[in-house]
């Protein structure tokens, strides 16, 4: 597996820790000060990147559901005002941007269509997902390739056949691949986390990640224990706030724990290679029947001091 630059300081792949993603989403609700605490919320937790989700209305609504109106925190109104509400603006992207940059954290967008992508573009983003609602969209896919920038393609919602097509029409370069299953929240027996073995075998030089909507956090550390090479995860102040990505979301002292655990995790796998610790000499001698120390216990020893 190869590692991929993002930035200055950061790759994703082989040899580097798992690339934490705190996706806000839209679970901000349209508030900008619901933005920057969910952000301030990341940063203290250790996470690599905040992610939020960019729409034209417009374009991705559906004319047939436009009109259809809905219950919302403000009110009853049309689906397509809804959309609007919660979709931020230059000034509030702007703001975002600077926020980020101060705090010393990462940030970018699910682009839900090619304007977005422009719109995103102009802020320099790290890297692009497409969620997985846009793996078979093959002219968003190609109008954020375009970019040159590196790009997540996340596979819920898609067989097996359509990964293979997207990736045989875009190649490999820049991409990274991460598993999920999109329900929200979604039942631990279709989190299928043995897939991320399965795109590990089938794109080799490809980082593979995790994408998780389950309402707890083992199964992310257990992807992270599978060779995810970055997970990402939903993100909100409490998971009782409207709007239908919360209760699939993680709360702040959750995520602190998660990206302890991970980075914990990491520590403890270790490189696979047998060695006698000098914290085990005391057992060693206290418990082995014919204790005493070899050479090549000793020398064992000295190496890892």
């Amino acid at each position: 597996m190869k590692a991929i630059q993002i930035t200055e300081k950061r790759s994703i792949g082989a040899g580097q820790p798992v690339y934490i993603i705190a996706e806000i989403g839209i679970n901000h609700n349209g508030s900008l000060a619901i933005a920057k605490a969910l952000i301030d919320e990341a940063v203290t937790a250790g996470c690599d990147a905040v992610k939020f989700q960019k729409r034209t209305p417009e374009l991705c609504v559906p004319k047939e559901q436009r009109l259809q109106e809905r219950d919302t925190p403000w009110g009853r109104m049309t689906y397509i005002d809804y959309r609007y509400k919660v979709e931020f603006n230059q000034s509030d992207y702007e703001a975002i941007d600077a926020y980020c940059k101060n705090k010393g954290i990462d940030w970018f967008a699910s682009c839900w269509d090619e304007e977005s992508v422009d719109f995103i573009e102009q802020f320099n983003p790290p890297v692009y997902k497409m969620a997985s609602a846009s793996l078979t969209d093959h002219n968003l896919i190609r109008k954020v390739k375009n970019t040159g920038r590196p790009y997540m393609l996340s596979t819920g919602m898609s067989t097996m056949d359509e990964i293979e097509n997207t990736t045989n029409e875009f190649g490999l370069y820049k991409v990274m691949i991460a598993h999920s299953t999109s329900a929200y929240p979604c039942a631990v027996d279709e989190l299928n986390l043995f897939m991320i073995k399965t795109l590990q075998d089938k794109y080799p030089d490809t980082p593979i990640g995790y994408s998780g909507h389950e309402t707890g956090l083992a199964p992310s550390l257990v992807a992270a224990a599978l060779g995810a090479t970055f997970i990402e995860r939903h993100f909100t102040l409490d998971r009782a706030m409207w709007g239908s990505d919360q209760a699939a979301s993680v709360e702040p002292q959750g995520m602190h724990r998660l990206v302890r655990d991970i980075r914990d995790l990491e520590k403890s796998l270790g490189d696979g290679i047998k060695k006698v610790y000098q914290s085990e000499m005391n057992s060693l001698k206290r418990l082995r029947r014919d204790a005493y120390i070899t050479p090549k216990i000793e020398n064992a020893i000295e190496s890892v001091k």
